[in-house]
């Protein structure tokens, strides 16, 4: 539910897309922008509405810069919905797959060679940019200090460490969001009351709208409910279901609950170096893809005894 490349309304971002929009209008927009900020944060619905905005120019359905909302019947949208857009393209990381790898990156220069088959520009989005490995990175180095004409690169990290390299190169922008803002947002998307769904324990721990849109998503698939639920009889309810096992989204959303929840915790003294371990064991397993069951048996056990 609630796929951000079907998302046709922006909510909260209006700011940063007038701030977008303007540049271009006026001839000013760089040919190579840097959106960061946590994941969730909309910089992915941010970036394809400006894209929209450009190419729906002299369309039929053209974007609605009143109300911030994409046309679906406007053909570019259709295009880029259905990764069929000749100006559009977009990386990132693959299924099953821990990194961006420097194949997809040879496929986008590959891409950027090509000759356009009209006159508007084309747009490279590259989502989770955090997650390119260093051939990568060299890889894309390369292709942004020699674009070709009317490309624009989009490039969205989530990550507090962004590479110097690739930032100096760019337009930044930090994507931040109120938890209030978050909430508003949500309320907007999923056209229910955040407080109706989930716990105040819960919402206190999420910061973005993604987060609170995934969280509730995950509650709805496997219809647990979190209406008065605390993080920890949550983080039980993963554990003795099984859920990490199910599938790479389960798992990469829980690994995010454990973070949030030992977070918390790491600011009992008492227990510091004992947290303190918990949290690079769930870095280890995410960066060498470990075997996660003892890590679990461990939790539990913590949980339980806290």
């Amino acid at each position: 539910m609630n796929d951000p490349i079907n998302q046709t309304k922006l909510f909260g971002l209006s700011n940063y897309f007038n701030e977008l929009k303007y540049l271009f209008d006026n001839n000013k927009l760089p040919n190579k922008i840097l959106l960061s900020g946590q994941k969730g944060s909309g910089k992915f619905t941010l970036s394809l509405h400006l894209i929209n905005y450009i190419l729906s120019k002299n369309e039929d359905y053209s974007y609605d810069v009143q109300n911030l909302q994409i046309n679906d019947k406007n053909r570019s949208f259709k295009l880029v919905k259905n990764n069929t857009s000749p100006n559009f393209y977009l990386i990132d990381i693959k299924k099953e797959k821990k990194n961006i790898e420097v194949d997809q990156i040879r496929e986008l220069i590959s891409f950027c060679n090509k000759s356009s088959f009209n006159t508007k520009p084309r747009f490279v989005l590259i989502d989770n940019h955090e997650l390119m490995n260093l051939n990568s990175n060299n890889a894309l180095l390369k292709t942004l200090e020699e674009p070709n004409d009317n490309i624009f690169f989009i490039i969205i990290n989530n990550s507090s460490k962004i590479l110097q390299t690739i930032k100096s190169r760019c337009l930044y922008f930090k994507i931040t969001l109120s938890q209030q803002e978050s909430i508003n947002i949500f309320n907007k998307i999923i056209n229910k009351d955040i407080h109706s769904l989930i716990s105040n324990d819960l919402i206190s721990h999420y910061f973005t709208p993604g987060d609170l849109i995934n969280l509730y998503n995950f509650s709805f698939e496997k219809k647990i409910d979190l209406t008065k639920m605390k993080l920890e009889e949550f983080l039980l309810e993963i554990i003795d279901n099984h859920y990490y096992k199910k599938n790479i989204l389960s798992t990469n959303l829980i690994f995010a609950f454990l973070q949030m929840y030992f977070i918390k915790k790491i600011n009992n003294l008492d227990n510091y170096s004992v947290y303190t371990k918990f949290v690079n064991s769930i870095d280890d397993i995410k960066r060498f893809n470990l075997d996660i069951e003892s890590l679990f048996i461990r939790l539990r056990h913590q949980i339980i005894n806290d």
